[in-house]
């Protein structure tokens, strides 16, 4: 579905006109399920109804950012807090939620506070978790490790010999979805963390830009081009979407071994492929690497998406009934039910009931344990940023430019 066409059905119902419904934006993927049975179960018993509209996920943000000021403004959208939020924030267009808050705290008490913090902004609230926190893990194909004699990595090394035998038996090592180029992104800020610790990313989103040209910055780079010159990722991976299916394919279907990816790997697998989730999907930590700052339990990802409210709509009060659903039983109990992991307080006492509770209870495990989960660089920091750090890392992937290109790119973004 896509925005144009769902607008078609609610033009006048938008933030500035209508007076019988709330539109709710959000990203479009296999996750909508649960967004459809949340409206659909608050439509049963209010009087101001809720409009889903989903974008696909490959345009989701440049949508978000065209309509976001005029007529067609969503009610409610999907965001991941922190960087994504604050233009909107200091532009004026969005509503702090502290007054739904004062009324209602549940809507702040009954989420992980260290998730809720992630959407203040300015000490004022504006957002409400929804889906669930989302670390990205290395996802495997256990079948294919199995035929090719290889274990599932645990350091640095241990993946580069995995990529060797693998490459050796004609089996392209690591799927990546390198047209969407976010997923390219993903093995830049796991690399930096292990090399350099979190301490090099908060001081760039301090604003020293010189910790781009530190000596480790360059000890990841270097290693970012090791893997991608031992043929890790195949020649045409940009030409490959994880957006369209194309990545995880690779994945469940065997030509591919691994794949990096965020927790909702889980959900778009088992939409696809339940078949392959039940019998051989694999899962686990990134590797460590050895002599490296980071901890090996230190994750990277978003640690969860939000629902921020326009200023201007017109049904306060319905959209505060609305949010209050994303810490329901139900709510909870949806998520876990397409592997997604919620971050309300009652979380813990249904994970026997998700699609896979060793999944789910593996994912809590590192959450709750994790000395420091890095937002996604491209999350972190404001979405004009979001495309000048794509090319970024592309470029240097495809060997376009070097790593004092890469780091002058870097030092060019703008603060955060």
């Amino acid at each position: 579905m896509t925005l144009a066409l769902a607008a078609c059905g609610t033009s006048g119902d938008s933030a500035e006109g209508g007076s019988g419904t709330i539109r709710v934006l959000v990203y479009g993927d296999a996750a909508n399920k649960v967004e459809k049975q949340l409206v659909d179960t608050f439509n049963k018993t209010s009087e101001v109804k809720a409009v889903l509209e989903t974008v696909p996920g490959a345009d989701y943000q440049t949508k978000l950012q065209t309509i976001i000021s005029g007529k067609q403004a969503p009610d409610v959208f999907f965001n991941w807090g922190g960087g994504s939020i604050k233009p909107y924030v200091d532009a004026g267009l969005l509503l702090p939620l502290d007054d739904f808050i004062a009324k209602d705290p549940g809507l702040r008490n009954n989420f992980l506070p260290s998730v809720f913090d992630t959407a203040v902004v300015d000490g004022k609230a504006y957002g409400v978790p929804m889906r669930g926190t989302q670390p990205v893990l290395l996802f495997s194909n256990k079948k294919v490790l199995a035929d090719a004699g290889v274990a599932a990595p645990r350091t640095w090394d241990d993946l580069l010999a995995a990529v060797r035998t693998l490459k050796g038996k004609g089996i392209t090592p690591i799927a990546l979805g390198g047209g969407d180029r976010w997923p390219t992104q993903m093995w830049f800020q796991y690399v930096y963390d292990r090399v350099a610790g979190p301490e090099l990313f908060r001081k760039v989103l301090d604003g020293d830009k010189s910790a781009w040209e530190s000596p480790d910055s360059k000890k990841a780079l270097g290693m970012l081009r090791e893997l991608v010159d031992a043929g890790a990722f195949g020649t045409n991976y940009d030409s490959v979407k994880f957006t369209d299916g194309g990545s995880p394919a690779l994945l469940a279907t065997g030509k591919a071994a691994f794949e990096l990816m965020g927790s909702w790997e889980y959900s778009t697998l088992q939409d696809a492929y339940p078949d392959f989730v039940k019998s051989d999907l694999g899962y686990g930590a990134f590797p460590a690497v050895e002599g490296g700052k980071g901890d090996p339990g230190n994750l990277a990802g978003n640690a969860n998406n939000f629902y921020s409210v326009l200023k201007k709509t017109r049904h306060p009060e319905a959209v505060a009934d609305f949010l209050k659903l994303m810490y329901s039983d139900e709510f909870v109990k949806a998520q876990l039910g397409i592997g997604n992991l919620p971050t309300t307080t009652n979380t813990s006492g249904f994970l026997d009931e998700s699609a896979s509770p060793d999944y789910s209870k593996y994912q809590f495990g590192l959450v709750k344990e994790a000395p420091s989960f890095q937002l996604s660089w491209d999350q972190a920091f404001p979405p004009a940023a979001a495309t000048s750090i794509h090319q970024a890392v592309q470029r240097f992937f495809n060997g376009q430019t070097d790593a004092d290109g890469f780091i002058s790119a870097m030092q060019s973004l703008p603060s955060a």
